[in-house]
């Protein structure tokens, strides 16, 4: 009864951990009711928990000295039960990283280089399809290449690499790795923070001269980024920064830091940009340049651009790596190139291995996610410099290439300059993600739905690369409405809070002083240029839906995960927006009551309601979209629906922030907080429902909205739910909701006793519906309900969209049955839905207490010994981890569930 999976910040034996106060936790395989923890460095106990009265559970946080930077600890932990006593002591250890500022002593260092050519379009430029006349070489910089030599004495004993960049760069040091992450740093704010990461290069040292090389590129912080693809949104010319400390047997600690001494030179890319592609040249490649013995006295000394180390913040999670490969399917030639199937519309980059070349060959990939109808290359990704094409030039024989600094979202990919036929093996996708421990699964007994669950893993490990994007072709931006929609459903597939907890990190950097949260994050500077030039659409900073991710994102996240750190480290933000939607309803009228003569209680009622202003509203709402050409159509539903879903979700928010401040132990904010929730809601009802539960506009997602956040009047709810099903049976049992009301239709049906028309709804096979998508071979989920047309019509729309896959979530909580009940899934119930229209079910998510799973069969006749004939029954096996307390509620029973396995058989009557 050892406990076991010990992690420390959700890691196991990590190095760089930048928490001063950093979280254990471990799981164990019986009742715990105690705990006791030692943390020790040195042989010396620098924190005794002593024994804890406590549950199953972890995230137990570090209360001993304070930890120091670059240092090693051992930590160990037993747990009691109440039969067995105390358990045998597990061990694990873990290692920090530079804590503080003051840690660094590098220098930034500057190589010599062109300033990026900058590069500025704005939304209407993006839609009239303008863009550069001129070639990448043209347009585009090479990376850089950036070498210092050091010596290293005899007893080498720990040896830690801190670094980062402006720009995105790849160390080594004699030649090797420092390790198998991709484009670090990582996307950040940069102007607040950019993440530094921590290498374990022990094992690369030898005693004598030694060589640090880094090449570096101009990756988020220089190069095409966002919708419009402008270029040079945080600076023009990259750098970088290190420090290598390296330890001895004899107790001394050498730093080798970036400083003058560095020495650099271009590579063999003529350009590498994220969006436009890269380009190499093997025969410019100085062979050895990052090994002692080069020779570098033609490279360029750099310059020190100062000693900034206030934005270094130590990287947490998961960083970027190449997940999986996935082989050719298929290869078909044209006269245009050879074009390759890899079956799957993923992110990352073509691995080319050429079993023969010619001196200066130039080979070019190019990437799409889907083909024509008639099977033809089809550019699906519209915009400005998102060429999305790599180019490789041989030096002569046998070869194998991969692009470095850039990734494409891509299932197909167009390879010319061959001049020997490609065989299957010679082609690999290697896909790219930030590299989230998987925890979750869900199959059952009905492909089509297994093909949708898997599209949504799909869209969600190819958008969930450094920050979580909206897609990852067009325009790769962290924004903030397609993440509060699909929170819910990521927790289960993945263990995502760390990763979504640095993002958050960058969303509350960005931050406006007047409390604003912006519509995507990490911003740049030329972000808020352009919000402040533009009209429309294009000028909102901060939205209905988008900014309350701010709120939304972590307290899902600690419905899920019982983490209180994320509640805590938000909370003030929450306040400061919840306080700019306050000052905004008090000081604005909507504009079709500006002058009118208002009654002293609609007035107080309006001054109340955050409904001024631009928003999204309910986002790409089908029937909206239909008929119209996109770039007016877009409008429609901001329009028709931001006045009534901009108070919707200020209510919600203020419940958030009562709930929140009730879980870390602030009753008078919750008190506070719940009370303006009601008045908002009252205020709302009063303005905006009639006597009949109706609401201003007849659409599906307004009254979705309004049922899921409890702003209709109880004695009204029925009548609003009844009128939200006719809006569903008018447009043909189909789903009508856009962004900010799709996560809550399926859960809103079922709790108002229609789930037979949610059901519906799942298993509709015309657009606009999941399976539509899956009907026509999807394999990621749509960026709108009607990518691909009934005719086979293609649209030049994103085919790798997270967001409508928000019904994931449904699928584990209501088809499999896996449903917390409290925060952490402390406690938790098993009911599976037998009547969803599948014949069996298995699923799991991952808890903070272990893996809580369900599998379950729906049969007529006789299941196990004493049911009845002939009857309709469900057998349920459950595993349930020490810790949770759940319980099996079906057919009318409601049974409660012991640690362990499980099976139970159910009569469920009928025939």
């Amino acid at each position: 009864m050892t406990p076991y999976d010990l992690r420390v910040e959700y890691l196991h034996v990590p190095i760089g951990v930048g928490a001063r106060e950093p979280r254990f936790s471990w799981l164990a395989d019986h009742v715990q009711d105690a705990f006791e923890l030692e943390v020790s460095t040195g042989g010396r106990v620098v924190w005794a928990s002593g024994p804890v009265d406590g549950p199953n559970g972890g995230l137990v946080a570090y209360a001993g000295e304070p930890l120091a930077a670059n240092s090693a600890y051992r930590w160990r932990v037993r747990s009691r039960s109440p039969e067995g006593g105390w358990s045998e002591w597990a061990a694990s250890t873990f290692e920090t990283s530079l804590l503080d500022p003051a840690d660094w002593s590098a220098a930034w260092v500057e190589p010599a280089q062109q300033e990026a050519v900058v590069e500025r379009w704005s939304i209407v430029d993006w839609v009239r399809g303008l863009g550069p006349h001129t070639s990448p070489e043209e347009r585009l910089r090479p990376p850089q290449l950036l070498r210092q030599r050091f010596d290293v004495g005899p007893g080498v004993t720990k040896a830690r690499l801190f670094a980062a960049a402006r720009g995105v760069y790849s160390p080594f040091v004699n030649g090797a790795r420092a390790d198998d992450q991709v484009l670090a740093p990582g996307y950040d704010s940069y102007e607040h923070r950019i993440s530094f990461q921590a290498y374990d290069v022990t094992a690369a040292l030898t005693e004598g001269e030694n060589v640090l090389g880094v090449a570096l590129a101009d990756g988020w912080w220089a190069g095409r980024i966002g919708l419009t693809g402008s270029s040079a949104q945080f600076g023009r010319r990259t750098s970088a920064i290190w420090q290598l400390h390296i330890d001895y047997a004899d107790s001394t600690t050498q730093v080798v830091a970036s400083g003058s001494d560095v020495r650099s030179a271009t590579g063999p890319w003529a350009y590498a940009d994220l969006f436009v592609g890269e380009r190499f040249d093997r025969r410019a490649e100085p062979v050895g340049w990052d090994r002692p013995g080069f020779d570098d006295g033609e490279w360029m000394p750099v310059a020190e651009v100062g000693a900034d180390h206030h934005v270094l913040v130590p990287f947490r999670g998961e960083p970027i790596r190449r997940v999986r490969e996935m082989p050719a399917v298929s290869l078909v030639d044209t006269d245009q190139g050879t074009v390759v199937d890899f079956g799957q519309v993923l992110v990352g980059r073509v691995r080319l291995s050429l079993r023969e070349s010619t001196n200066g060959q130039r080979i070019e990939l190019e990437h799409t996610e889907t083909l024509a109808a008639d099977g033809s290359w089809f550019a699906n990704i519209v915009g400005i410099n998102k060429e999305q094409t790599d180019v490789f030039v041989a030096a002569g024989g046998p070869d194998e290439w991969e692009p470095a600094f850039t990734f494409h979202g891509f299932r197909f990919a167009r390879i010319s300059g061959l001049t020997a036929p490609l065989e299957p093996e010679d082609v690999m996708a290697v896909v790219l993600a930030s590299d989230l421990e998987q925890t979750g699964s869900f199959v059952s007994s009905d492909p089509r739905l297994n093909r949708l669950h898997e599209n949504v893993v799909w869209s969600q490990r190819g958008n969930f690369l450094s920050v979580p994007t909206d897609c990852p072709q067009r325009e790769r931006a962290g924004w903030t409405g397609d993440i509060q929609a699909f929170v819910g459903a990521a927790t289960n597939n993945a263990l995502v809070l760390p990763f979504l907890s640095r993002w958050l990190d960058n969303l509350r950097a960005d931050q406006l002083p007047d409390g604003r949260i912006p519509i995507f994050s990490p911003r740049s500077p030329f972000d808020a240029e352009a919000a402040d030039a533009a009209q429309g659409i294009g000028s909102i900073v901060a939205a209905a839906g988008w900014s309350d991710a701010v709120a939304i994102v972590p307290w899902t996240l600690y419905e899920r995960t019982g983490d209180r750190r994320v509640l805590d480290d938000n909370y003030e933000a929450m306040l400061r927006w919840v306080e700019y939607q306050r000052a905004t309803a008090a000081a604005q009228l909507p504009e079709a009551l500006a002058g009118a003569g208002l009654s002293d209680e609609r007035r107080r009622g309006q001054a109340l309601l955050y409904n001024t202003g631009l928003h999204f509203g309910d986002w790409l709402t089908p029937s909206t979209m239909e008929g119209r050409p996109t770039h007016e159509a877009i409008g429609v539903a901001p329009a028709l629906t931001s006045e009534y879903l901009a108070p919707m979700f200020q209510a919600q928010t203020l419940t958030i922030a009562a709930q929140a401040a009730a879980a870390l132990g602030r009753p008078a904010d919750a008190a506070a907080f719940a009370a303006r929730a009601a008045e908002v809601r009252a205020a709302f009802a009063f303005e905006y429902i009639d006597a009949d539960g109706d609401l201003p506009v007849r659409l599906q997602g307004v009254y979705v909205v309004a049922l899921a956040f409890d702003m209709v009047p109880p004695e009204l709810r029925a009548r609003t739910a009844a009128r939200l099903v006719e809006l569903i049976r008018e447009r043909g049992n189909r789903l009508d909701t856009g962004f900010l009301s799709t996560p809550y239709l399926l859960d809103v049906l079922c709790d108002h006793g229609y789930a037979d028309v949610a059901r519906t709804l799942l298993w509709q096979s015309d657009a606009p519906s999941w399976l539509y998508e899956v009907d026509r071979g999807a394999t990621t989920i749509w960026e709108t309900w009607d990518a691909i047309s009934p005719d086979g019509a293609i649209r030049p729309m994103s085919f790798n969209h997270y967001a409508p896959g928000c019904v994931d979530d449904w699928l584990y909580r209501r088809v499999a049955g896996i449903r917390s009940t409290s925060p952490g899934f402390r406690t938790a119930v098993i009911e599976p839905d037998f009547d969803a229209g599948v014949e069996w079910v298995r699923a799991h998510i991952g808890t903070p207490f272990g893996r809580l799973a369900v599998e379950w069969t729906r049969a007529a006749g006789a299941v196990g010994a004493g049911t009845t004939r002939g009857g309709v029954v469900g057998a349920v096996t459950v595993d349930v981890p020490f810790g949770v307390t759940a319980h099996l509620v079906a057919g009318g029973v409601d049974v409660a569930l012991t640690p362990g396995r499980s099976t139970h058989v159910i009569e469920l009557g009928g025939r």
